[in-house]
């Protein structure tokens, strides 16, 4: 029996043996006394990447959105961001629930909000409204088919903090795929957000670990956030060896990715029960099937057929290219989907 095509999302990757052996032969110590050697080196190339001051290691891209909004705010603040944002979507309400945090929700092209929005939502000084704090961005944007931000639009919007006092916060969960599509310097990014969230376990092929970025006392209050959250990990230098290794070796080969996605949004355009396929930017191919047509029937369909893919409601379908997702698996992709008929 052939393997499973899973294009279920990014994050079901496995290690390869480069990686793994630079998991096992990792030097370790206790990251919650901050003498794991390994996790420190993370943190400091990453900072230095990203021309940042410092950064933290969690183990998930929920945690570190989850403390960068808890220490740029306090309760009954407002959080503005995109109303399909993972932030807000996608965290189990962690923003309310861990921070009592109000969401001001923007719409926005593919998940992209503007300057002119974000001043057109700032509220008054007044009792009656949470005091706007701060703005966070998704980069890309999964919930926008892996779109990806103008950096021109945010420096406009940093220029809107900058004046009414807010903090910006990059989710940057696949934020190196925006990279490889610009062409960008990340300290350009780290000049313009007060907080960077990036993962390793997506995109990049790690198993696990996501960082924070931001100044020495951001931070270091941080890992305060980051202790209540049970987030302080002991050993967790093996985990970051393979976030070293992606950042060495999985990054350019991104590109690859987009490639093949392009090809699966190409494939999809030419079926009879796909109505209309989201522009292509990165990784991510997001299909509307045609009036009368489910999602749930899509999907069983696939994988009746050894395929994969996510509902995102509404009569969308997600397929997310990978580490995992080579040439071989795209034929037989687009051999397979090609016989479902409507």
């Amino acid at each position: 029996m052939k393997k499973m095509i899973d294009l279920r999302s990014d994050t079901i990757t496995k290690p390869t043996p480069a990686m793994l052996q630079a998991m096992t032969s990792a030097e370790v110590g206790d990251d919650v006394f901050g003498d794991d050697p390994t996790v420190n080196k993370l943190q400091k190339k990453i900072a230095s990447l990203f021309g940042m001051e410092d950064a933290l290691y969690c183990p998930s891209g929920t945690m570190t959105n989850q403390i960068a909004m808890r220490i740029h705010t306090r309760p009954q603040d407002e959080v503005i961001c995109h109303k399909h944002s993972h932030v807000y979507m996608y965290e189990g309400g962690g923003m309310m629930y861990n921070s009592m945090l109000s969401p001001k929700l923007l719409e926005g092209d593919r998940g992209r909000i503007t300057a002119d929005q974000v001043v057109e939502s700032i509220n008054p000084d007044d009792i009656h409204f949470p005091n706007s704090k701060l703005v966070v961005l998704e980069n890309t944007m999964n919930k926008g088919g892996g779109s990806v931000y103008d950096i021109e639009e945010i420096r406009k919007i940093r220029r809107v903090c900058n004046d009414y006092n807010l903090k910006l916060h990059l989710d940057g969960a696949r934020f190196f795929n925006a990279l490889v599509k610009t062409g960008e310097d990340p300290k350009s990014y780290g000049k313009l957000f007060d907080t960077i969230s990036i993962c390793f376990s997506k995109g990049l092929g790690a198993p696990v670990g996501s960082v924070l970025l931001g100044t020495k006392d951001q931070i270091k209050e941080a890992k305060r956030v980051r202790k209540v959250f049970g987030g302080g990990m002991r050993q967790a230098g093996y985990l970051a060896a393979a976030c070293i290794h992606a950042l060495e070796h999985h990054v350019d080969r991104l590109a690859e990715d987009h490639s093949r996605a392009q090809k699966i949004g190409e494939i999809l355009t030419e079926l009879s029960f796909i109505e209309d396929v989201m522009p292509v930017d990165t990784n991510i191919v997001i299909g509307k099937l045609i009036d009368g047509k489910s999602e749930k029937w899509l999907l069983g369909e696939l994988e009746k057929n050894g395929i994969l893919a996510v509902g995102f409601g509404k009569g969308l379908v997600r397929f997310v290219t990978h580490l995992d997702f080579n040439d071989y698996n795209l034929d037989r992709f687009s051999s397979t989907i090609s016989t479902i008929v409507a």
